[in-house]
């Protein structure tokens, strides 16, 4: 499944960090044909605070505190007020079972600036891998109109094309939180990839893959007991049983191209706006997929549709043969 390179990856990952921000973050920091030159923290699973300092903790914890962390949005575009999904994630945005500790301090600067300044620096070699709302994308965008020429490309974690939503009937949540954010993002003229609900429903954690994380270091340790909470929010909401979805790695690993979907048309897309019941959609032209989706005049955006949906086993055996975290892994106040 994995494509040969000549070199790593550049990435900048945008992570509103929650349990599965926690599985991406380790991913793209452990993973040998990934170069995370950066982390932006973005509000979305929780508020902002929570989010850098659960983005510093873990670039801390796979003992790369030589990747820095740069915070972002505290809210959407607009300046609506902000929803967020703690109880997805927990209080903490790691399944309560967080350590609470403050590690290391975000670099002067925003996330935004951040991409823009590492764009300018590797031009056509980094990609921007943005797992939460896409607001700090689109303040990027607003800063430095001649971003999408300065990029590798943009993946998204967000959207849905043939499945459905998982916070309105047709909007994914990424995408729902801050729809005017999206849209522009949807309309740059860049390489955009969405791993959306389509593969992301369909590649699962379970309780067998937190077994294996267990007996790893300290550092699949720590994510199988983050992972607890989750697997019981999605037991409850979408399964039926004790498995939760592997969103925000699945987009790293497409970007890193660890991961080669087995179906993704370039078709145009774009995000409804509005008040109205589809706020928030990815609208997709699938419309070609019964001639194998022929060249649709402007189409930049890859919609990932098929992947491997075993492809969990693979990022459970990195975290769990990373050994043992680089800080205190224990509750903070704790001996």
């Amino acid at each position: 499944m994995q494509e040969e390179r000549a070199k790593p990856q550049k990435m900048v990952l945008d992570c509103d960090t929650g349990v599965d921000d926690t599985l991406a973050i380790l991913y793209a920091a452990l993973h040998p044909d990934v170069e995370l030159l950066a982390v932006g923290s973005v509000w979305g699973n929780v508020d902002i605070a929570t989010a850098t300092r659960n983005c510093l903790h873990t670039v801390h914890m796979a003992g790369r505190a030589d990747v820095p962390v740069a915070r972002g949005a505290a809210g959407p575009l607009i300046g609506t007020p902000p929803v967020y999904a703690y109880h997805v994630h927990g209080d903490d945005g790691q399944g309560n079972a967080g350590t609470g500790r403050g590690v290391g301090a975000a670099i002067a600067g925003t996330a935004a600036e951040q991409m823009i300044r590492l764009a300018r620096a590797h031009p056509g070699e980094v990609e921007i891998v943005a797992v939460g709302p896409l607001t700090n994308v689109a303040l990027a965008l607003g800063l430095c109109p001649e971003l999408p020429e300065l990029v590798h490309g943009v993946t998204i974690m967000g959207g849905a094309a043939l499945a459905p939503g998982n916070v309105t009937e047709v909007a994914e949540a990424n995408i729902w939180c801050d729809p005017e954010a999206a849209a522009a993002v949807f309309n740059a003229p860049w390489r955009l990839t969405m791993v959306g609900l389509d593969v992301t429903m369909r590649t699962t954690l379970d309780d067998g893959h937190r077994a294996r994380l267990a007996a790893g270091g300290t550092i699949g340790q720590y994510t199988s007991r983050i992972l607890d909470h989750y697997l019981d929010y999605f037991a409850a909401a979408s399964f039926g049983e004790r498995r939760s979805c592997l969103h925000d790695a699945l987009a790293v690993a497409v970007a890193a191209r660890t991961l080669v979907p087995s179906s993704a048309p370039t078709v145009n897309a774009f995000v409804v706006l509005g008040d109205g019941p589809t706020r928030g959609q990815t609208v997709c032209d699938l419309r070609g997929m019964y001639m194998g989706y022929p060249h649709q005049d402007g189409a930049h955006c890859r919609v990932v549709l098929e992947t491997d949906p075993h492809f969990a086993d693979e990022i459970v055996a990195l975290i769990a043969a990373a050994g043992d975290s680089a800080v205190p892994l224990n509750k903070e106040g704790r001996t």
